[in-house]
């Protein structure tokens, strides 16, 4: 299975056996939805919801750091889904929350066949096809994790990323956020970026449908940003969600040389030791 799909596939495949459709969608406390109530709503015929608030660390005091393994396969198997699923994730979110579902479940949990639904609920329904309502009734099945953090970057090995420059840092926030342009919302958390790290908001990955820009149009969106491609690439933004974002984009475009910075600038600015660079890189 392509790790990107399109709506039309899914349409094709929906009734299979082994497909496990899983709404996303995650919203922050400042867009004044719930993910969870629109999924009981209107979703994609079988799909099931996963709640990522709760599909992390809730023993962090940083937000949506990546949950243990027992955390995770257990949450899995509530949703029914087990070893040999096929699984598609998609969203109805600005924050393209897909994203973060597939990097956990493929990229660090180990799961084999696992995509992204291009366009995500939107498109799926401006296509006219059909939605339902309630919640679906599954069975537990058996979750085998098999947990590799080489995806996966910490603060101390970030230091030493943005210290040697080999390795380019790719920050998914918004320019004013990575100028400190503004403040940072959280009171322990300094405004600004990593040294070093250029910046390129998610947004700019996506076409005006909300489908995933490909090809060259995807590699200009890295490069306009100042990013060399041929250089192993970290992703960053302020809590590791947004830069699931930028590393799918970078695995769309063939490379396996990627991680993502899971702490983010949440960890990053809350730092006293570590250095902060403010204004466009």
């Amino acid at each position: 299975m392509e790790m990107l799909v399109s709506t039309e596939w899914l349409a094709g495949e929906l009734d299979a056996s082994d497909l496990y459709v899983v709404d996303a969608t995650y919203f922050l406390p400042d867009h004044g939805r719930d993910a969870k109530a629109e999924y009981g709503f209107e979703h994609i015929p079988g799909a099931v919801f996963m709640d990522l608030d709760d599909v992390r660390d809730t023993g962090s005091d940083l937000p949506m750091m990546l949950p243990p393994a027992e955390r995770f396969a257990s949450r899995m198997q509530s949703l029914g889904i087990g070893d040999g699923s096929r699984i598609v994730f998609y969203d109805n979110s600005p924050l393209h929350s897909a994203a973060r579902a597939w990097f956990m479940t493929k990229e660090v949990f180990g799961a084999h066949n696992v995509a992204v639904l291009d366009g995500g609920l939107a498109k799926w329904k401006s296509e006219g096809r059909p939605v339902e309502q309630g919640k679906q009734q599954v069975r537990h099945r058996h979750f085998t994790v098999f947990h590799d953090d080489g995806a996966v970057r910490t603060l101390p090995q970030m230091k030493d990323i943005s210290a040697s420059g080999d390795t380019e840092i790719v920050d998914a926030r918004d320019a004013d956020r990575f100028e400190a342009k503004v403040d940072d919302p959280r009171p322990n958390v300094t405004a600004g970026h990593i040294p070093g790290s250029k910046n390129l908001p998610y947004e700019k990955l996506f076409n005006a449908d909300g489908t995933w820009k490909q090809g060259d149009e995807l590699r200009v969106a890295f490069t306009d940003a100042g990013v060399d491609l041929d250089k192993p690439l970290v992703t960053s933004c302020n809590s590791g969600m947004t830069a699931a974002v930028l590393y799918f984009g970078a695995r769309l475009l063939g490379k396996d040389d990627v991680a993502l910075y899971d702490g983010s600038w949440s960890e990053w600015g809350a730092h006293s030791d570590t250095e902060k660079a403010t204004g466009a890189a």
